[in-house]
């Protein structure tokens, strides 16, 4: 896990569409790949193609460890919904594939790392929001992913 990188950044309001499903620790990969064909198949695009891409879930419950998932881009098509990203200060970890392709690994030790490591011992609380920001950079031969996690300052007592 060392290598692991959080940077504040703020971002600005954007609006991303695409396709909401219910998911689940056990079931988010086979959900991704299901949504993500189905988002494909709404915007007649190749995967791959459309870019920026947004991968993200939000209220997350950690008893029943169900969310909603989110599969989209900035492209506006009949039959997507839309979420509006709010402008605000996020936190950023940069992430590589391991062994050059399995994605997997990678998020969920980055993940882990927010979650555990770095924002207990932060001035941040998490908003129960985050998402994959796929770029041109992630189709490279030295492939890179932008996760980011909706985050506030914590309230002083």
């Amino acid at each position: 896990m060392s290598g692991l990188e959080v940077k504040l950044e703020y971002i600005d309001q954007q609006t991303i569409y695409g396709l909401w499903q219910k998911s689940n620790d056990k079931t988010i990969s086979r959900d991704i790949k299901a949504l993500s064909k189905q988002y494909h198949a709404v915007v007649s695009m190749p995967e791959g193609k459309v870019l920026p891409y947004f991968v993200l879930s939000r209220n997350y419950n950690e008893q029943s460890r169900d969310f909603e998932l989110f599969i989209g881009s900035m492209i506006d098509k009949g039959g997507l919904e839309s979420c509006v990203l709010a402008a605000s200060e996020y936190a950023k970890i940069t992430v590589k594939p391991k062994l050059g392709f399995l994605w997997g690994a990678s998020i969920g030790e980055a993940k882990q790392y927010f979650y555990t490591k770095w924002l207990p011992k932060s001035s941040f609380e998490a908003l129960n929001l985050e998402y994959e920001y796929h770029t041109e950079r992630s189709t490279e031969k030295q492939p890179t992913i932008d996760i980011i996690f909706a985050i506030r300052r914590k309230a002083i007592n």
